[in-house]
């Protein structure tokens, strides 16, 4: 039988086109990305929409280990040692289902936000669930409309089954742009997705104005507001839409305990909708199946550390301030962000770049839109962020 030589390097960067391949994406900071077969251009970099693009390093082999790892969003100081204390406390029982033991996180997340427990439904992680919500709204074709840019997990799934994105560009505040998206619904939209705080941007959106569009629009469509970094926020809660579902409004709201309580490997996460939109996902799917029994405990107990939080809140402020006046002093013109990352432009190809700063062992994003290339770095430890600028200084400055 004959062989063919297939060099390493050039399997892996095709690999990356198919939704297989795309599992290695999170270690070079694609963790956010579907496992989808991704658009690319001639240059290997990820197409998302006309307006928006992100570049991808050339694939390092061997993988080597980054000193600074902030490419993914990832909370550096979790899981809180109360949730680290329940998992390790319920690890013997992972030979069981967790099923009586997640009925008790719903009844427990329900009381939280104020809903019943029948407006709640888990998942691994709230990517998991935007990936079924688009999934089941759109097995028959559809729209879907959208900022951009935008957290690309619900609208490339929607993509890969049928679906066309309708994209409306933030507006120069890098608000969302909701008259717009309001006069781009048609009779073909099934969805319309925000994510507030927007990722990539970390900008937010004015919560009275996002208030009356869930509100109004939901009439028409199902609006899906991501709210992931909400909690980064000292009063996340009064901004959140999930009173809307009380009010009987046809919205879903996104959270999870990847970001503010640091538990993204451990991958647990909700949405809130009304009954027959659950009802609607949990005919075709089981959201709360993917997450184990420890896992379930930890987030039960993530919950009540509360001075774990407030950590996790007041170290990724100091920073992100850090990281503000480090570049206002370098010349960068940053977005101010409402997150555990920021974004600011850079003159630099966006695939140099990356190169570069992954040399140095700093693993960042890089975008293109608005026109210009954008780096978007995630909070770390401050020794990480020190690293970090100290990067920018070999790579830019």
């Amino acid at each position: 039988m004959g062989t063919t030589n297939i060099n390493r390097r050039d399997w892996i960067r095709k690999s990356m086109l198919t939704a297989g391949g795309a599992m290695a994406l999170p270690y070079f900071g694609i963790a956010e990305t579907p496992r989808t077969p991704l658009q690319l251009d001639v240059r290997g970099n990820a197409v998302y929409s006309p307006f928006f693009k992100e570049f991808l390093p050339d694939t390092p082999v061997p993988l080597a280990p980054l000193t600074a790892k902030l490419n993914a969003n990832e909370n550096p100081y979790g899981p809180s040692p109360m949730a680290l204390e329940a998992f390790k406390n319920s690890a013997a029982g992972g030979n069981r289902y967790a099923w009586k033991e997640l009925f008790q996180l719903v009844d427990k997340i329900a009381d939280f936000e104020g809903v019943e427990s029948k407006n709640i439904m888990m998942g691994p992680g709230s990517s998991d669930l935007l990936e079924k919500t688009a999934m089941v709204f759109f097995m028959n074709g559809g729209n879907v409309v959208s900022a951009d840019p935008a957290y690309m997990s619900l609208i490339q799934v929607a993509k890969s089954v049928g679906a066309t994105w309708k994209p409306v560009p933030l507006k120069d505040d890098w608000s969302h742009d909701l008259k717009a998206m309001e006069e781009a619904i048609d009779d073909e939209t099934k969805l319309v997705y925000i994510c507030n705080p927007n990722n990539p941007t970390g900008t937010m959106t004015d919560h009275q104005e996002l208030v009356d569009f869930c509100s109004r629009v939901s009439e028409k469509v199902p609006v899906f507001v991501d709210e992931a970094y909400l909690w980064f926020l000292d009063e996340g809660a009064k901004k959140s839409m999930v009173s809307l579902v009380n009010e009987g409004k046809d919205v879903i709201i996104a959270r999870t305990f990847s970001k503010i309580h640091g538990m993204a490997g451990l991958r647990v996460g909700y949405i809130v909708a009304q009954e027959a939109t659950l009802n609607r996902l949990q005919n075709i799917t089981r959201g709360g199946m993917g997450i184990s029994l420890p896992s379930v405990y930890a987030a039960m107990a993530a919950m009540d550390d509360a001075a774990f939080i407030e950590k996790s809140r007041t170290l990724n402020a100091e920073c992100r301030e850090y990281v503000y006046k480090s570049l206002a002093a370098k010349g960068f013109d940053y977005v101010p962000s409402h997150t555990s990352f920021l974004i600011f432009p850079i003159e630099m190809e966006g695939k140099e770049f990356l190169n570069k700063m992954t040399e140095l062992k700093v693993g960042v994003r890089a975008f293109q839109f608005m026109d210009k290339n954008w780096c978007r770095v995630s909070m770390g430890t401050m020794d990480e962020m020190k690293m970090f600028t100290a990067a920018i200084d070999k790579v830019l400055v």
